[in-house]
């Protein structure tokens, strides 16, 4: 089993989180050798709704695929967007209890208004920072063992240092790690960095993200330790998809994609669901 992602990044590992949306996404990304995974409130919303990431998802909606995606992959962490918190504290006290019963390492709790948008869109609006402190505290107050992410939104609303504010107040009610959203620079991240030295950082990977794209190493070694890349995974497979879809339509033919159901069906298990049902066989 993975050691818990606490105890990870007190041992000063770099965690990198690519996001996923469903149990297959979780299976990719084991398979490639990742022990985190996120569960990414956008990937979520493009695949499940068919909508895009502005506060369309529902609590249940998204804790039933947290459960799907547990279940999966036993061995990895998974962390779930949880937005807002879906309400107030109460409503947060109740998401963690969702999110822990699916089998949850940790959450992303953030501070926009309902609905919120895309973090790397532009007029995004926040909430005071008390409210959504209230929200943090009940997030910690309330889990068993549950890793607490506050993320704030608040750069690309009222300023760098109203972020890096909210940030500190975070760490001080008790979240384990703070992701001050959407820095526009390298810069930015430099201050962000020093001005929280003493809590776990977490950086956005995105692609086409209003943050300069750095390397895993780069990020570390500004301070780091908790990267996130949201759309990686889901913006290959629309590559993917699409071109196998356009292949089809076009001749006819599927022969792109023929060779590949031995490598499907290892990933999803088959041959150790035979194994088994030979088990039961009559």
């Amino acid at each position: 089993m993975t050691a818990p992602l606490a105890t990870r990044l007190a041992a000063g590992e770099t965690v990198v989180m690519p996001g996923v949306w469903d149990a297959w996404s979780a299976l990719v990304a084991r398979r490639a050798g990742f022990d985190t995974v996120f569960v990414s409130g956008y990937a979520v919303s493009g695949t499940l709704l068919g909508r895009p990431d502005a506060g369309l998802l529902g609590q249940t909606e998204v804790a039933d695929v947290a459960r799907r995606v547990c279940a999966a992959v036993p061995d990895v962490d998974v962390v779930v967007d949880a937005d807002t918190g879906y309400g107030n504290a109460m409503n947060v006290r109740r998401t963690v209890e969702l999110w822990e019963a699916a089998g949850a390492a940790g959450l992303f709790l953030e501070d926009q208004t309902w609905p919120k948008r895309c973090g790397h869109q532009p007029n995004k609006d926040v909430v005071s920072a008390d409210e959504w402190l209230a929200k943090v505290r009940a997030a910690v107050e309330s889990r068993t063992s549950l890793f607490v992410t506050a993320r704030t939104d608040a750069r690309g609303a009222l300023g760098l240092d109203e972020a890096i504010d909210r940030g500190r107040r975070a760490r001080d009610v008790g979240a384990d790690a703070v992701f001050v959203e959407a820095p526009a620079t390298v810069a930015e991240l430099e201050t962000i960095a020093r001005a929280l030295p003493d809590v776990p950082l977490v950086a956005n990977m995105a692609e086409k993200s209003a943050t300069a794209h750095l390397s895993v190493d780069d990020l570390r070694d500004l301070g780091f330790r908790l990267l996130v890349s949201p759309v990686t995974l889901l913006l290959a497979a629309t590559v993917a998809a699409d071109e196998a879809a356009r292949h089809l339509r076009t001749t006819g033919r599927s022969t792109q994609t023929r060779d590949r159901f031995d490598d499907f069906d290892g990933l999803v298990g088959l041959a150790e669901h035979r194994e088994v049902e030979e088990r039961y066989r009559t």
